[in-house]
């Protein structure tokens, strides 16, 4: 039987997933399949190339720099996160992806995009961390209204948190029947509509589409949060999340606030680590 993790999104509340990966990198806990959205792939890609410790050092490196994310960049390329500076120019230069362990590593790294032309979730298989792949781990953190529209594959893509927010159903449907799920939300929290509605309508009024997936996004990610429930109760999931919102804004210039969020995410993956390797041995006996 299959093991998978599934890494939600959420801008720098990612960071939280960081310091669980670290955890479970530093303890040697692996997985067959893992899928990311938004955040949970631009910093999950990091696991599979086996580089603990990688995603907090970057993001406290560069969060000042004006390359990495603000209006400027915005103004400048359309995306308010430098998708060349964090896409390229860091793996490639500044501090290298280890591109070749990751190809090496059987563990199959998914990532999720929103078609903008049908509002439905996309999902695509990540084999090489380069080429097609990095435009698919650009469009799955393209938060819509301040990121551009990404092309490949033939389609239209935006970010994956808008149509899947928590792809729990799509790795089972893969063959993975035991997972560990990481959410950046704490237990109790209900998705709300968008507070900037209004203005998205009129950024995003060539997509349709993609604001009617944006509208009944908090239905979908409140349904999806009942399902984790369910299947954590029926043993065929493990739920980790913060124990109290992260209170992170989606862009931090603050590195002590990058490295408070890491912290908490270590903490939660070292409290429950036994209980995660506990839950993927009984996998393995399953078999």
């Amino acid at each position: 039987m299959k093991t998978g993790l599934v890494m939600e999104g959420g801008a720098m509340r990612g960071l939280f997933t960081a310091g669980i990966l670290d955890i479970f990198m530093e303890n040697g806990v692996t997985f067959d399949g893992a899928v990311g959205v938004s955040a949970g792939a631009v910093f999950g890609i990091n696991l599979k190339s086996h580089q603990p410790g990688r995603v907090v050092r970057y993001n406290k490196t560069y969060c000042q720099d004006k390359r990495y994310a603000g209006i400027s960049s915005l103004l400048h390329t359309g995306d308010l996160y430098n998708t060349q500076f964090n896409l390229e120019v860091i793996p490639q230069q500044l501090d290298p992806f280890d591109f070749e362990v990751y190809k090496k590593n059987p563990m199959e790294f998914y990532v999720v995009a929103t078609d903008v032309d049908t509002g439905k979730p996309v999902y695509h298989l990540c084999p090489t961390a380069e080429g097609e792949d990095v435009q698919w781990m650009r469009a799955s953190a393209s938060m819509p209204g301040v990121s551009r529209i990404v092309t490949c594959g033939g389609l239209r893509l935006s970010d994956g948190g808008t149509a899947d927010s928590i792809p729990l159903r799509f790795l089972e449907s893969m063959g993975y029947r035991r997972n560990v799920v990481i959410l950046t939300q704490p237990l109790g929290f209900v998705k709300k509509p968008y507070a900037h509605r209004k203005t998205l309508g009129v950024v995003l009024r060539d997509y349709p589409q993609l604001l009617h997936a944006m509208d009944i996004r908090p239905r979908m990610y409140n349904t999806e949060l009942q399902y984790v429930a369910k299947q954590e109760r029926f043993g065929n999931c493990l739920v980790l999340r913060p124990p109290e919102a992260l209170n992170i804004p989606s862009i931090c210039r603050e590195p002590e606030e990058l490295e408070r969020v890491y912290q908490i995410g270590r903490r939660v993956g070292s409290e429950r680590l036994e209980e995660i390797k506990r839950f993927l041995e009984e996998t393995k006996a399953m078999e």
